[in-house]
């Protein structure tokens, strides 16, 4: 089959290569038409599993299954040419033994065709991401706040702010890089511990609550738009106001329906005489 006219997805060798080029463009994304509208502009794509909380009204992310995200992550990846896409490993199918994680990623990878996974943790995961990266899976790896932990943390909060933190934070960020990861996510992470990342570390840091000095950033694409608008954390942007559009819509949807303007003519298929 000619590839000749075809768009190259962005690798994650690409994307480790990049660090101290440009800032990395990322965005998370769960459904195939979204995927579509976002890969022209982004160099990678996250499945995240906030997909949870984001689609459906979970209250963290604990709750996601590895079947969920390997449907999601396979509608991303009929929607996404260009972007480099990651699907995550969710919470219990990656911290057993290394082998579970080799199980899973292997499964994801097979069924979604995606570029990589990734997972949460820092130290105590370096010998994982080892076991998955010299076995051929891409890992990006996840330090700072982690949402899968939020039952053993105490909740949604910056962290780095006491020494103990600021130096664990670290650690964990140089035992996943040293480990093999092609790239760092650095979630909820006060800015001077965040930038020190990403100047000591040899692979890209992309920020989420962390630093405008990360080698990129991501945010999940649902916030950016403004879809959401009962809380909105200090790190985001909205950079749509969707909400109150889509609500209109569909008051405006309603009342045509009610007041029978909607269908009209144009809409309805006659038989031609």
């Amino acid at each position: 089959m000619s590839t000749i006219g075809q768009t190259k997805r962005t690798t994650t060798a690409q994307i480790e290569a990049m660090k101290g080029t440009r800032p990395l463009v990322s965005l998370t994304a769960y459904t195939t038409p979204i995927a579509r509208l976002l890969d022209p502009h982004c160099d990678l794509l996250l499945v995240g599993d906030s997909l949870g909380m984001v689609l459906y009204g979970m209250e963290s992310t604990v709750g996601v299954t590895l079947e969920m995200m390997i449907a999601h992550g396979q509608g991303v990846m009929r929607g996404a040419k260009k972007a480099c896409v990651i699907v995550d490993l969710p919470f219990g199918s990656y911290q057993e033994s290394k082998e579970q994680a080799f199980r899973n990623a292997a499964r994801i990878l097979k069924e979604t065709g995606c570029n990589g996974v990734k997972l949460e943790g820092g130290e105590e995961m370096a010998e994982t991401v080892a076991f998955l990266t010299q076995r051929g899976v891409p890992v990006f790896g996840h330090v700072g706040l982690m949402p899968q932990l939020i039952n053993t943390t105490g909740g949604y909060r910056s962290l780095g702010r006491s020494d103990k933190e600021a130096d664990k934070i670290r650690r964990d960020a140089k035992a996943i890089a040293e480990a093999g990861a092609f790239a760092l996510v650095v979630e909820g992470t006060v800015e001077p511990v965040a930038r020190e990342i990403t100047q000591s570390i040899a692979i890209p840091t992309i920020g989420i609550g962390a630093s405008a000095a990360c080698d990129g950033q991501i945010l999940v694409c649902d916030d950016m738009l403004g879809l959401f608008n009962d809380f909105k954390p200090r790190f985001v942007k909205h950079f749509a106001e969707l909400a109150p559009m889509v609500s209109k819509a569909a008051e405006t949807y309603a009342q045509e329906v009610k007041a029978r303007t909607f269908p009209g003519a144009e809409h309805v298929f006659v038989v031609k005489k």
